[in-house]
This record gives structure tokens, sequence and C-alpha cells, in this order.
């Protein structure tokens, strides 16, 4: 008996959580290094321009590389080859820092573990996408990052444990190599449940005119505010560190904290985005907006409560603006469609991290009142598209 095209539910939800699981060891990873990595640049010698550079050009090499691997997987239809060379990149780069000897090399290895996320991600999410067309698009990303924000919490208290017993940032990023090669053997089991449902990667390679709705670019350009706007951690945990506020230890605990709160908010803000809509992003954006004068105007409980809400913030980023590129752009051109709106972020990533680090070290008022209005210039975009999504958003512009 032939196949059928569709696949049971629960074949799709097993692919789902797989991948879920894989992202969990890749986030403990990369998010277990993240946590520290602005402070090590300040230890090798760093400025707070350089570590916002650092940050910015790490996004933005991530998101820029999305429209050309987004373009290759539509039209190719190897989504799985991209998923894996990513894969590979991005997570062998987190424990050769532990190499580093000069802030240069260290900054090309946190450039190189963004662009090996940037290769993969457009791929990945656009297979989730299919799986969101069954089970609901802010249910999938909303269970993946949750899943995946408590890998970047568990990864942050390893290397915090490892801080305080070695006192080595080179033994921190050395044990993350153990939850890398996790990962690795998560993805391979990932690619044999793709097979088993809807998402498994059999598409006929796209060749349709790459055309988006006017929807589309108004979350392009809402994205890039919220974007420019926020602050990188890395430029939070140099402040941290070059102010004495938190040791090295205590600076990967509080990431770990946020990342807790992402896990648990993700899920949550998904919920009300498939049935509220802005409100999710409206709300999330908000509580974003007040971490940056906390964080870097404060002190004591208050640096701990602006990371805090930091993390919530991160749902936007990883879980609700991805769900939105699905609702409103076509399954067969999605890749593509998700390459397209990374560039609009990563360049506006780019820049907004430049400029905040060249006022951090001029003019910290002036890094949170550029924060704070473009984020709020971002959740009036978002708002001015509710009342676009009632009409007809089909229309491509």
């Amino acid at each position: 008996m032939a196949s059928t095209e569709v696949s049971p539910r629960r074949s799709v939800w097993r692919f789902v959580l797989v991948v879920a699981i894989t992202n969990f060891f890749a986030d403990m990873t990369y998010e277990g290094a993240r946590g520290v990595t602005g402070d090590f640049l300040g230890h090798l010698g760093a400025s707070g321009t350089i570590v916002g550079i650092v940050a910015g050009g790490g996004e933005l090499a991530g998101y820029v590389v999305r429209i050309l691997s987004g373009v290759i997987a539509d039209r190719t239809g190897q989504y799985w080859m991209e998923i894996w060379a990513g894969y590979a990149i991005n997570l062998l780069c987190v424990p050769a820092l532990a190499l580093a000897r000069a802030w240069p090399a260290a900054a090309g290895l946190m450039i190189g573990e963004r662009l090996g996320r940037g290769i993969r991600r457009p791929a990945m999410s656009s297979l989730l996408s299919r799986a969101g067309g069954e089970l609901g698009s802010g249910k999938v990303f909303g269970i993946n990052h949750a899943l995946d924000s408590i890998g970047g919490a568990m990864g942050p208290l390893i290397v915090a444990m490892v801080l305080v017993r070695r006192g080595s940032f080179r033994a921190g990023f050395g044990i993350l190599l153990i939850p890398a090669v996790a990962a690795f053997v998560c993805l391979a089991a990932a690619g044999a449940a793709s097979r088993g449902a809807t998402v498994r990667p059999v598409l006929r390679a796209s060749r349709s005119p790459i055309r988006f709705p006017r929807l589309f670019w108004i979350y392009a350009i809402g994205g890039a505010l919220f974007a420019a706007g926020y602050a990188d951690f890395a430029l939070i945990a140099y402040h941290l560190g070059q102010t004495g506020i938190a040791s090295p230890a205590m600076i990967s605990v509080l990431y770990a904290i946020a990342m807790v709160l992402a896990a648990l908010s993700a899920p949550a803000l998904g919920f009300v985005l498939d049935r509220m809509g802005m409100v999710a992003i409206a709300i999330a954006i908000a509580v974003g907006a007040a971490a940056t004068p906390m964080v870097f105007l404060g002190s004591g409980l208050a640096v701990g409560f602006g990371v805090a809400i930091w993390g919530i913030a991160t749902a936007i980023q990883d879980s609700l603006l991805v769900a939105l590129v699905a609702n409103v752009t076509p399954e067969q051109n999605r890749s593509t469609a998700y390459g397209v709106f990374d560039l609009f972020y990563g360049v506006a990533w780019m820049a907004g991290s430049a400029a905040l680090g060249v006022l951090y070290d001029h003019f910290v008022w002036g890094l949170v009142a550029l924060s704070v209005g473009l984020q709020a210039a971002a959740m009036a975009v978002f708002w001015t598209s509710e009342r676009m999504a009632g009409s007809n958003h089909a229309k491509p512009a």
C-alpha cells in the first residue's frame, strides 16, 4: 500500500519534540558560552565598543547568511545538508574558545558560532513551520523555544560551577564539548523522525516567484527596530564585569536565570499569540524595554531584575517573530522568507549593537534612551500591523 502524504499528528509531535531536545543540548552549548563571552573579551583587553561591534557583527553574519541559506534550501530542497553544516559550525566554535589567547581570536570564534546558527536556522524553522501548520505555529515554536531555553539555562550554570571550582574561562568553555556531542546524536534522531512526518524534506524544489504579503514587510520593519534597540547580553556581561557588579560565575548564573524565564514565558506568549495576536508582542516588547535602564543604570537587585526581564523578552526573537512569519508567508518560499526577515533583523542588530557599544563607552544615559526609544517604535509598528491583519493581508507588496 502506498504511504499517505499526510502523517499522523503523533509522528509530527515526535519530530517537534526530538528537534526541541536537539536544541536543548545545542543551546546548552552556545548559551553556556554566551553568558560570559562579553566578560571574557574584556578579560582579553577589549573595550565596550569592541564588545558591541563583535556582538553585533556576529549577529549580522548569522542573519545575513540566512537569506542565502534560506533561498538555497527552498530552491534545492537540501534542508538537512544545511542543517548539519550549520550545527557543526555553530557548536564546535564554542569549545574552541578554550584555545583563544587574544580577543581577536575569541571574536572570530564568537562570530563563527553565530554564522553556523544562521546557516541552519531557516531550513530548520521551515520544517518546524510545516509542523506548525498542523499543530499550531505558536505552540510548536513556543515548545521548541521552551526546551532550548531550559538548555540555555543549564549551560551557564554548568559554566558557573566550573568557574567557581577552576577559576578558568578556558575550563568553562572546554566542558561544553559534552553537550555539543549530545546535540549531534539527537540531530541524527531528528532526521530519522522527519521521515515519518509531514515535515520530511522530500519537497519539490520551489520555483515559484518570491513575493511576500505587505504584512510580512511590516513585521520585518518592526523586528528590525526591536533588534536595533535590544542590548546584547555580551554588552551586559561586559558592563557587569567592568563595574564589578558581578563576578564571572555570577554573570553566568544571572544569564541562566534569564534563560529559565525565557523558557517559562515562551509557551505562554506563543499561546497568547495564537489567540490574541499582537497583544503577545506588545507585552514582551514593553517588558523588554524596561530591562535596559535597570541593567545599565541600576545596582544590586535592580540589575538582577533587569537581566531577568531581558530574558523574558528573548521570546520575541526566538519564538514569536518566527511564528508571525510562518503565519503570513507561503510554505514553498518560507525558508526564503525567514532569510529575508533575518537579513533586516541582523543588519539592524549590528547597527544597534555598535551604537550601544559606543554610547556605553561615552554616555550610558544615551544608550538607555536609544534602546528604549527604538523598542517603543517597534511596539508602534506591530500595533499598526494588528489593524492591517484584519484586512486582506495576503496581497503581495
